[in-house]
């Protein structure tokens, strides 16, 4: 008795290429897709770093001035005898960034830095009425100090607000928004200051004679 072969028909031949083709084609549009995911998720991945990493600038030199501002407000003690309330002003504002720093609040940052630049004005300019204190050597090291601070916090809140801004715009865009809300990107508070308390101090004129 003569063997069958089985010979699959150039239809079955075709559906069967046509298949694997297609299924092909499925898993390269899957890696695609999570290639793509990816990218977007290690992008909001970097934004938050920089972000944290741009606070984390701005809180040490916010610690650094935390330290000196005693200091200051020590020596100008010694020759204020009626400026008690310009220097609890210059305390509490101090007081009030190092909880708002320590529980990460930025806003509370930003209201409380408001009240010390306008407090550290208020110093120096009262200052003017107290010539010892303006020739007071210590007096000008820590003036001079205190205000390379301000004005570093100053550009590196600029650093920061900048990074706020482009984490906020990706978290809320399509299709970067469906990634950040399945894991938990949020957006970032900016760090304002009044535009009245932004100004630089100028040391210089309110020392000048």
């Amino acid at each position: 008795m003569t063997a069958m072969i089985y010979r699959p028909s150039r239809n079955s031949l075709t559906q069967r290429i046509a298949a694997v083709t297609t299924l092909v084609l499925l898993l390269l549009l899957g890696l695609i897709a999570i290639i793509y995911l990816a990218s977007i998720y290690n992008g909001l991945v970097t934004l938050r770093e920089n972000l944290t990493t741009a606070w984390a600038n701005i809180d040490v030199l916010l610690k650094q001035r935390h330290d000196e501002l005693p200091r200051l407000i020590e020596t100008c003690r010694q020759y204020m005898t009626f400026e008690q309330e310009t220097l609890d002003r210059v305390m509490r504002a101090r007081a009030c960034i190092g909880a708002a720093t320590a529980a990460g609040d930025v806003t509370g940052v930003g209201a409380a830095e408001q009240q010390m630049r306008s407090g550290i004005a208020r110093l120096f300019a009262v200052a003017e009425s107290y010539p010892d204190l303006k020739s007071d050597q210590n007096f000008k090291q820590l003036q001079a100090r205190i205000t390379a601070l301000e004005e570093a916090i100053a550009d590196r809140r600029e650093f920061y607000n900048d990074q706020a801004n482009l984490n906020n715009i990706r978290v809320k865009t399509f299709p970067d928004s469906v990634i950040a809300d399945r894991f938990g990107f949020r957006r970032a508070a900016l760090l304002e200051f009044a535009k009245f308390e932004t100004a630089d101090i100028d040391v210089a004129g309110l020392f000048r004679a």
